[in-house]
């Protein structure tokens, strides 16, 4: 008996010290960049700069065998990123999710098969990001009614460099009781979901670090970096 349920027990086991953390958001807000310095990647490490349309996995490993392993979701709207969002949020489902916006600075992609440079303006971005959040939350409230224990969700804005004289302001854009468009999804998350049912999170980051004349040092983007990955880390149970 105790032979049979050992796989059983080793998988939560590694669970417990790995959970699973899904990375969603809309192309071109760089989920791959965050998801590569969290867990210690070089920029260099990853190729191009157009978001991929498959699911991309990344493992951070700290101290004291503890960790995390991501699943990149593609942004794009495509087959695959469907058929990501069920194996996140209903096949296997995630520990946690890290949903990633950037205050409408995502960077434009162009439509596949076509030319010429993209562009589009921080509204439709905005409108966009608002869009694509409204599809994982309702996947996220429906893999929380079904859990016995709450599940978290931690909202990264990211490319702060981009606006660093408003930050704060972009924080409570994306914070739940802010009245603001992305606040009301997410105070309609909590209610669908059932508030002590799911715990919500709001933290700068830039994955972007430059010199001295840049709008965030590396050494800033650095500490903001580590700020998400202690939270993550809280909200595991790791320390």
């Amino acid at each position: 008996s105790a032979a049979a349920t050992a796989p059983e027990r080793i998988g939560q086991f590694f669970r417990r010290r790995y959970p699973t953390v899904a990375v969603t958001g809309m192309t071109g807000v760089g989920k791959t960049h965050l998801a590569d310095r969290l867990a210690g990647r070089s920029a260099g490490s990853t190729a191009g700069d157009v978001g991929s349309a498959v699911m991309e996995r990344r493992t951070r490993r700290t101290g004291g065998l503890h960790g995390f392993r991501f699943l990149v979701v593609p942004g794009d709207n495509a087959a695959t990123r469907l058929g990501a969002l069920d194996e996140v949020f209903h096949d296997e489902p995630v520990d946690g999710v890290l949903h990633v916006v950037a205050n409408g600075f995502a960077t434009a992609r162009r439509a596949a098969g076509t030319s010429g440079v993209a562009s589009s303006s921080r509204e439709e971005q905005l409108a966009a990001e608002l869009e694509d959040f409204t599809i994982t939350a309702h996947r996220v409230a429906s893999m929380a009614v079904r859990r016995d224990k709450p599940v978290w969700l931690v909202i990264a804005v990211t490319k702060v460099d981009l606006y660093p004289d408003r930050i704060d302001e972009a924080v409570r854009y994306y914070s739940p009781g802010s009245g603001s468009p992305f606040g009301n999804r997410l105070d309609e998350l909590r209610a669908l979901a059932g508030g002590a049912r799911l715990s919500v999170d709001v933290l700068p980051v830039s994955s972007q670090g430059g010199d001295r004349s840049a709008a965030i040092s590396a050494k800033r983007s650095a500490v903001m970096v580590d700020a998400l990955a202690t939270r993550l880390a809280q909200l595991s149970g790791h320390v």
